[in-house]
């Protein structure tokens, strides 16, 4: 069956009200990226074989995001809308999205039901609701759905407190039935067109209760910690099992390498040499993949507990100081798993704020692929205690280069949160959603990007170039007090960030450098530039002007603070 002989639903709703969790459960399906209405924004595509659902950015009425512009476009060709709306705030969604559906074909899905305790009376009110906007209106537990079949099942489990919601709260095969109402002219809703608003109130209005994170001093202490627990948890895996499998690895490939040696100039140089795909390449599992997948799961794991939103509304405060909002530091973070999915990101970021935050994520955000070659680099000279001053200077030199560069509106503008977030605790198929995606692109991207890194490293290390660039950039590093064989991972670490690998291939020159030589390197070759494949998402979300303005700029702040380290050190230490 071609797309255009499926049924297609467009889900409309705001952030965090569990539209994903809803496409997914209803279809069984996984996620395709599509740009919708030829926009620019990726969303989330759940096929089956007759139905195509299309989860839609959050829509964030009150903030000037990309995002929320985008999903409003989305509408234009929408045939058949599915309205998604909390039970915890129902009156206020449905006064807001109403107006925007009004006249669509469609549906109102009510998630968060398993929020509500006196049930009976509640399907009473969803029923007035229903007949008042004279089109079906679903009460669902969204996150329970992945136990509903994709052909209409019906669960019959209870959760861990006894409550079975299968008799509360409508299947996965009812709200099917719901969203497909104009399929048969017989159906009670053929043909009915949503209203732009309803004489129904319910008086829902469920807030969950307040936790640490809503403390004063104490809230964004926590919500740091809780941004900063992926990259504890993937330290602690480098110096605890990356660290001894490494030399396992490389001790089970000495066979091969051996005979790559043995095999015509080039090629041997290519497979066995020390830029070889046998030499380095063992280095994305080892470290890159574990560390990319470290990230992923706990992002998923925040999204999908709701410890985003709150963590957002935590560090807005100390942030705005700065030039960033709290949610624009979770894109920033998020930029440790990996810099392209973080960018893209941003379009749910204020106008004023977007491009301070894309220029952080550049800047500082040390990527699955960069953060592990650098902590390769501090194991393979027997430094990890060095990650510590490697993570403290990087994040006081990305605040001050923020600072520098951060529009004054970017300082003053407020977060637009349209609710405080449950808390719960995240289901695997949630958290799974998002590590896949990031599977994918290692598989997809991170495997073929640097295997050409290597091929070209191999090939000028057999041509004698590495040797006469040495020479030239000689100078260059000498600025620095680094000695020339650094500046080969400087210059392969702009174009991918595991470049930075390459210093490994040099072992016995980066062993005789000091720690502070150590630390400078490793800095100036993460923050000079950002990857190609980054700078190019940035110019086609923003534009080829702002990207080579970034790129001078971050140049610019890169060189000064890499001087500072390199010569403050020497003074002080």
């Amino acid at each position: 069956m071609t797309d255009t002989d499926r049924e297609r639903v467009v889900l409309i709703g705001k952030e965090s009200v569990g539209k994903s969790a809803l496409a997914a459960g209803l279809t069984g399906a996984a996620p395709a990226d599509e740009n919708v209405a030829g926009s620019t924004v990726s969303s989330e595509v759940y096929r089956t074989d007759d139905l195509e659902i299309v989860d839609t950015p959050g829509i964030t009425l009150e903030a000037d995001t990309e995002t929320t512009r985008e999903a409003l476009n989305s509408l234009e060709r929408a045939e058949t809308v599915a309205v998604v709306v909390p039970a915890t705030d129902l009156d206020r969604d449905l006064d807001d999205l109403l107006p925007l559906v009004e006249g669509r074909v469609g549906a109102v899905v009510v998630t968060h039901w398993d929020r509500i305790e006196a049930v009976d009376e509640a399907r009473g009110v969803i029923a007035d609701l229903e007949s008042d906007l004279a089109v079906p209106v679903m009460p669902v537990d969204a996150r329970a759905l992945d136990r509903v079949a994709a052909d209409g099942g019906i669960r019959t489990e209870t959760d861990g407190r006894g409550i079975d919601y299968s008799a509360l709260a409508a299947d996965g095969r009812d709200v099917l039935a719901a969203i497909r109402h104009t399929s048969g002219p017989s159906a009670p809703f053929a043909g009915s067109e949503l209203p732009g608003e309803t004489g129904v109130r319910t008086g829902w209005q469920l807030e969950p209760p307040a936790r640490i994170f809503e403390r004063p001093v104490l809230g964004p202490v926590v919500s740091a910690l809780v941004l900063l627990a992926p990259a504890a948890v993937a330290v602690w895996f480098a110096n605890t099992v990356a660290g001894e499998l490494d030399p396992i690895v490389g001790s089970a490939l000495e066979p091969a390498i051996g005979w790559a040696e043995t095999l015509p100039g080039p090629l041997a140089a290519v497979l066995g040499g020390d830029y070889g795909l046998l030499s380095m390449g063992p280095f994305l599992f080892v470290w890159a993949l574990p560390t990319m997948l470290i990230f992923a799961l706990f992002m998923g794991a925040y999204s999908a507990s709701g410890l985003t939103m709150r963590v957002t509304t935590a560090l807005h405060p100390v942030m705005r100081r700065v030039g960033l909002t709290g949610r624009d530091l979770v894109r920033v973070v998020m930029g440790f798993g990996c810099n392209v999915p973080a960018v893209t990101s941003t379009r749910g970021c204020s106008d004023c704020t977007r491009c301070t935050t894309i220029s952080a994520i550049s800047f500082g955000s040390a990527c699955s692929y960069q953060f592990p070659a650098t902590l390769a680099v501090f194991a393979a000279v027997g430094m990890p205690w060095l990650v510590g001053p490697y993570l403290f200077v990087l994040v006081v030199t990305t605040l001050l280069y923020v600072r520098l560069i951060a529009p004054l509106e970017a300082r003053t503008t407020s977060l637009a949160v349209d609710r405080r977030t449950f808390l719960e605790w995240p289901r695997p198929r949630a958290i799974w959603r998002e590590a896949r995606r990031s599977l994918e692109g290692f598989i997809t991207t991170a495997l073929p990007v640097f295997a050409v890194i290597c091929v070209a490293a191999a090939l000028l290390e057999y041509l004698g170039a590495l040797e006469r660039l040495g020479v030239v950039l000689e100078p260059a590093m000498a600025l620095f007090a680094l000695p020339a064989e650094t500046a080969l991972p400087v210059v392969f670490a702009a174009i991918r960030k595991d470049g930075i690998a390459l210093l490994t291939a040099e072992s016995a020159g980066v062993a005789a450098l000091s720690p502070v030589e150590v630390l400078v390197a490793v800095y100036l070759a993460g923050v000079l530039l950002p990857c190609l494949v980054t700078a190019f998402t940035i110019a086609r979300e923003v534009s080829t002007r702002f990207v080579a303005t970034m790129l001078a700029r971050q140049a610019a702040a890169a060189i000064g603070f890499a001087l500072v380290i390199a010569w403050g050190g020497r003074l002080l230490f």
